[in-house]
């Protein structure tokens, strides 16, 4: 996206000063205290729907064998040998 006047500035201070790394990340900041400004986050429903999207990309990475799942009785049974 461009950005130009007033909005292009303040970006670039942020960025400049060191209060973001990116203007990207600027940007995600505005838009979450929007969010709060307007009660549009509840911060239960935020941390369900994060959990939702962490849960459906460790299982599309399952299914795309990217990841490996461990029976709990393997991990129990190697803590235990350790000690």
């Amino acid at each position: 996206m461009k950005y130009d006047g007033a909005v292009a500035i303040v970006l670039d201070k942020l960025v400049e000063l060191g209060y973001f790394k990116t203007k990207s990340e600027a940007i995600r900041a505005g838009v979450l205290e929007l969010g709060k400004e307007y009660a549009l986050l509840n911060p239960l429903e935020v941390e369900a729907e994060l959990v939702i999207a962490k849960t459906q990309l460790i299982d599309a990475e399952i299914d795309a064998g990217k990841r490996k799942l461990v029976p709990l009785e393997q991990v129990v049974g190697k803590s235990r040998k350790r000690k």
